[in-house]
């Protein structure tokens, strides 16, 4: 299945914020079809799997708040549900 704009929109935000070693985030709209938040778009649910030198010495929580940040108005606009999974180098 192509990237739509909010998959590719993901992908160039976190890699211009977080420059990741590793980045690879997967549409998972398909398997929410009909649930709330679904808005029909296809491209609602997330799930973004990132390893970034910044995150070293960071808790999970900040790792996932830096992501929300680099994200900005994606999260409250266009995505309903993000799943994080969040590493440094060598984790």
């Amino acid at each position: 299945m192509p990237k739509g704009p909010v998959h590719s929109e993901i992908e160039k935000r976190l890699s211009a914020e977080l420059s990741p070693t590793s980045l690879k985030v997967i549409n998972d709209s398909a398997s929410h079809h009909g649930h709330a938040g679904d808005d029909g778009s296809g491209e609602s649910h997330f799930t973004v799997e990132i390893e970034c030198a910044e995150f070293s010495g960071q808790s999970r929580l900040n790792r996932q708040r830096m992501v929300n940040k680099a994200l900005g108005d994606l999260m409250q606009e266009q995505v309903h549900a993000l799943a994080i999974k969040a590493r440094a180098p060598g984790e």
